[in-house]
């Protein structure tokens, strides 16, 4: 079982944060991921769905695509996904098929993330860690959305 210290998810979630100002920066929804394999950084991500026109282009997803190419397999034992929002259920689907080792993520999402449903979705040994860097991850989606609505 993978097990970080808390100084190291912070520092992997500093990452996923950087992934989200990208996306930011690119007029998306401002959500970040990356996954780290056996300490090391293999996949970023960011939220894409305006630019590919796609509403399956999550950060998440953009993720453990470039994940599963990285290590040349679709499953990502061994491997620990950081990401700035809690999941959806579309992409706690996927990770649950990646058979992820470990999820953290920083805001919960009370309105689309996986916890509105009653089932945990994710594959039996993947531990989940919630909370990490939650305020600034929160923060980022919630001024995005502020500017938003002042259009």
């Amino acid at each position: 079982m993978i097990q970080e210290t808390p100084n190291a998810d912070e520092r992997w979630m500093r990452l996923a944060l950087d992934e989200a100002r990208q996306a930011l920066s690119r007029g998306e929804v401002p959500i970040g991921a990356v996954v780290v394999c056996r300490g090391r950084l293999i996949a970023r991500g960011h939220n894409l769905t305006q630019t590919l026109n796609d509403v399956t282009a999550h950060a998440e997803m953009q993720a453990i695509t470039a994940a599963a190419a990285t290590l040349g397999g679709k499953y990502l034992t061994e491997c620990t996904l950081y990401v700035t929002v809690e999941p959806c259920l579309m992409c706690a689907g996927a990770l649950a098929w990646s058979q992820i080792t470990r999820i953290v993520y920083g805001a919960d999402d009370p309105k689309r993330g996986y916890h509105t449903f009653t089932r945990r979705p994710f594959h039996p040994r993947t531990t989940v860690t919630s909370g990490v860097l939650a305020h600034e991850c929160a923060q980022l989606l919630t001024s995005f959305f502020a500017g938003r609505r002042q259009k």
